[in-house]
């Protein structure tokens, strides 16, 4: 795979200099037209110790124009860092459309090496790249231009570039213990990059693997790289040609009778469930000072909570909410109110507002509505492509799944009432003058479309309720019996996971 990278490539000093005014002046045309574009640019660096990775970034940096620019380049995580699921910090950083973002050691660096350094088999290296490939397959299908470069060396030319930095003061920093090491363990290093490779190279996130020797060569054939692919997706968006994120658009669902569309998964729910008010009061006091006594242990064992609260208007969910904090110290919580995306949650992917929000060890955030407003609402009302939401089903499930997995307790509530529950209480709100503010328009129009959200609802149930996210259904005609099933089920998976 590497042999057409130890080639010895190089460019004259004099056709260096002829050619990179040139390539300069049609990347910054190109990164002008791509500000009015609709897609984002991602720029991966990954390869051998001393192959020009960071030189190759700082390049680029140079040659476009820094304010449409974004350049990370990570390390070990930081505490905080480290207290969020992995790709927290990738999400973070990612470019909204119209810009261009490299990045440095990012997500393949800490699989690669803990392969190498045998810290993981190929079971678990193989589930880290399958990760990878969801990351980046959800990136491109949102538009994303990705290329990567593997920047190479030969183990020879690796040694000898070592050689050459160290003899210079002014360079010698750039040569540390852990290069030596590391070039100890090239064939490891090759080999484990090899399959890495191999697994991940993509129609739409492809691998490069560029000779590094010959700093000219390389800074050329990166500039042209991204040039090439960048002019040609421009022209193509321009030109209105279709791109569809891969692949033809999802067939239609088959067209269901009425009897199939009419059972749901909410049908079987006992709505007459109610709770009389001196119960009520009393299983209040008692779950929330249970619940205070288990998150005072969570936080101490950085254990992080997280809710989602989903339901039909006026389905109680703020007032479940505020039971659920009213039990908690204001200094340890956060809910987040999700509604129309602003201007720069629009120009990212959709999950990016929701990662950005992620909790600290130790901390719960609630959120009132989520990221199943993409299956939902942007479903019904046509404002995510058929596409769009079919596919968000296994991006939700992956997200959630690297909650799971970092530790987080994760639960999800839907607040069902019935339709002429919700009629009752929109006419409690139109006459009571501090509620009035609760009730839109738009809240009498989705009434009409209460047939589709409610097999958008078994769908999205259906397909995103698993063993490690499960759904929590919560019959809430009575006010009373929802809040307190809400706090019994938090309490008890927390109990659970504190064993």
């Amino acid at each position: 795979m590497f042999e057409t990278a130890e080639l010895g490539q190089k460019v004259s000093k004099e056709d260096y200099k002829a050619a990179v005014p040139v390539l300069r002046e049609r990347l910054l045309t190109a990164q002008a037209r791509l500000r009015d574009a609709d897609f984002p640019v991602v720029l991966l660096f990954a390869g051998v110790d001393g192959a020009g990775k960071g030189e190759s970034a700082n390049l680029l940096s140079e040659w476009l124009d820094p304010r449409l620019l974004v350049t990370r380049a990570f390390g070990p995580p930081s505490e905080e860092e480290s207290e969020r699921p992995e790709f927290w910090r990738f999400w973070r950083d990612l470019p909204p459309r119209g810009r261009v973002g490299i990045f440095l050691s990012a997500w393949y660096s800490n699989p690669l090496l803990d392969r190498v350094h045998g810290r993981s088999d190929l079971s678990g290296f193989d589930n880290d790249l399958d990760r990878i490939l969801n990351l980046e397959r959800m990136l491109a299908n949102d538009g994303a231009l990705i290329l990567k470069f593997w920047m190479h060396l030969g183990k020879d030319a690796q040694k000898k570039r070592f050689h050459t930095l160290e003899a210079d003061p002014l360079t010698s920093w750039r040569v540390t213990k852990r290069d030596w090491k590391h070039w100890k363990m090239y064939d490891k290093f090759i080999a484990t990059a090899e399959h890495t490779i191999m697994r991940t190279s993509t129609g739409r996130a492809p691998w490069t693997i560029v000779e590094g020797a010959d700093h000219r060569y390389r800074s050329l054939k990166v500039g042209n790289l991204l040039l090439e692919a960048l002019e040609r997706r421009l022209d193509q968006q321009e030109s209105s040609a279709p791109d569809n994120g891969g692949g033809a658009a999802a067939p239609s669902a088959p067209e269901q009778d009425e009897q199939e569309q009419r059972i749901t998964v909410l049908d079987p729910l006992d709505m007459t469930r109610v709770l009389d008010k001196k119960s009520y009061k009393e299983k209040l006091q008692k779950y929330q000072a249970r619940l205070n006594q288990l998150h005072r242990r969570a936080r101490d064992e950085k254990l992080t909570t997280i809710l989602v609260f989903e339901g039909w208007d006026a389905g109680g969910k703020g007032g479940a909410i505020r039971r659920v904090t009213s039990a908690l110290d204001a200094r340890d919580y956060q809910v987040i109110s999700i509604a129309a995306p602003n201007d720069e949650e629009r120009a990212h992917h959709y999950l990016w507002r929701f990662w950005r929000h992620l909790p600290r060890a130790g901390r719960v955030t609630v959120f009132d509505r989520s990221w199943y407003g993409r299956v939902l609402v942007e479903r019904i009302e046509d404002f995510a492509t058929d596409l769009e939401w079919r596919r968000s089903y296994a991006e939700i499930n992956d997200f959630e799944q690297q909650l799971v997995e970092h530790g987080a307790v994760l639960l999800k509530y839907w607040l069902h009432i019935t339709p002429e529950e919700q009629e009752i209480r929109f006419q409690a709100r139109q006459e009571t003058p501090y509620k009035r503010w609760k009730l839109t328009d738009e809240d009498w129009r989705n009434r009409e479309k209460w047939d589709s959200y409610e097999i958008a609802v078994h769908d999205m149930i259906e397909r995103t309720s698993t063993q490690t996210a499960p759904w929590v259904l919560v019959e809430g005609n009575d006010k009373k019996f929802a809040r307190i099933k809400v706090l019994r089920t938090v309490c008890k998976a927390l109990a659970e996971r504190l064993g």
